[in-house]
């Protein structure tokens, strides 16, 4: 099984979120559609797929997750911008 760890952000780059899923789609699609409107992405309309990275063992994933998290917030854009430099919507990107 694949795992993501993956940073969102909202439209003007200002909240980003991270998180870890095993099914990006799907875990997207609850993002966008506010499935918890009570979430931190749901109140600050974070959405934006930014960043992401893949693996198979889920502990590597919860770790990576974890470690991310743990960062400030200039760590975090040095990582989206190092595959991301112009923070697009890599979702879009994929579906295309």
């Amino acid at each position: 099984m694949t795992y993501y760890v993956y940073i969102l952000a909202n439209a003007t780059n200002t909240a980003i979120y991270t998180g870890l899923t095993n099914n990006l789609y799907r875990r997207m699609e609850e993002h966008q559609n506010h499935a918890d409107p009570n979430s931190y992405t749901a109140k600050y309309n974070v959405t934006k797929l930014v960043y992401f990275e893949t693996t198979d063992d889920v502990y590597s994933a919860l770790e990576r997750e974890k470690q991310i998290k743990g960062w400030n917030r200039k760590r975090k854009n040095a990582l989206v911008e190092s595959k991301n430099p112009h923070w697009e919507d890599l979702l879009q990107m994929l579906q295309d």
